[in-house]
């Protein structure tokens, strides 16, 4: 656990920070808004069960898609620590998470305390952590004065 700690200190604020030229691309140049929000998810996968979580998340991209949400970008663990996949995902509003509940349950796939028990059957364990982001060291300094 305290192994998996550490690594975060040092992935999340790294792929955080490897987005800071595409989010300031976007913005057209301009002094950077109000950060975004999103969950970063560290997840391992049950024995057996790689294939069918990636089949799984592939549909979950195409019901983003397809409810006009931005997308989750997926990261495969190749070495070091015991962690299989990581996810950077937008903290969606209540609105989209019910357009993307409609679209979910139109693809006759479950939503809600049903979804949450089919996830598990894929991952062993997994973390979330809601963060504010992409932003530089120089932004943090920024907004706290």
């Amino acid at each position: 656990m305290i192994r998996r700690f550490r690594l975060a200190l040092w992935i999340i604020p790294a792929l955080l920070l490897s987005s800071v030229p595409v989010a300031r691309a976007q913005a057209g140049g301009s002094a950077m808004k109000e950060p975004g929000h999103a969950i970063i998810r560290i997840y391992r996968i049950a024995s057996g069960k790689q294939l069918d979580f990636l089949k799984w998340m592939a549909e979950n991209d195409a019901i983003a898609k397809e409810a006009g949400v931005p997308a989750t970008v997926l990261y495969a663990h190749t070495d070091g620590d015991g962690w299989d996949y990581l996810d950077i995902a937008p903290n969606l509003t209540e609105a989209q998470q019910a357009k993307v509940d409609d679209v979910t349950k139109k693809h006759g796939r479950k939503v809600g305390f049903p979804a949450s028990l089919e996830f598990r059957t894929f991952v062993a364990s997994h973390t979330d952590t809601f963060v504010i982001g992409p932003m530089t060291a120089a932004d943090l300094v920024a907004a706290a004065k």
